[in-house]
């Protein structure tokens, strides 16, 4: 199926999605023959995979229900590939991550620098003031 590739997980990810798989043989056992199943991360409680609107509502549900600001899904995937960007991850790297085969897409689309990523810049250029004090 295109879009598809084999990822690693970080250990967080990976132990979250064992603890996800565990409620999922509930759910599968308690709805019977009524279980679809699938190999989809994102199903509802009968194992159908969710559409874009459905997972959009469910996580929107999730924010509300936990007093955070909503952010679209989109928006989230951005911020996944905008950090590793920012600790030193290769862009064809993150490229291969996002499934892009132009790095330049990710890198326009994708990668969205923000004020606290400005950081490195406002102290180098700190250092420039301060070597032209001290030669004053």
């Amino acid at each position: 199926m295109a879009g598809e590739r084999m990822l690693p997980l970080p250990a967080l990810v990976h132990e979250a999605l064992k603890t996800f798989r565990a409620m999922r043989a509930k759910e599968r056992l308690a709805a019977g023959e009524g279980y679809e199943g699938g190999v989809y991360a994102l199903v509802d409680e009968l194992g159908a995979a969710l559409n874009g609107r459905q997972l959009r509502e469910r996580a929107y549900k999730i924010m509300d229900d936990n007093g955070l600001r909503r952010v679209r899904l989109y928006d989230a995937r951005a911020s996944c590939l905008t950090y590793p960007a920012n600790t030193g991850v290769p862009d064809h790297l993150l490229a291969v991550w996002a499934g892009h085969t132009n790095v330049k897409t990710t890198k326009k689309w994708y990668v969205k620098p923000d004020v606290v990523d400005l950081l490195p810049a406002a102290e180098a250029w700190g250092g420039l003031a301060r070597g032209a004090c001290d030669r004053s």
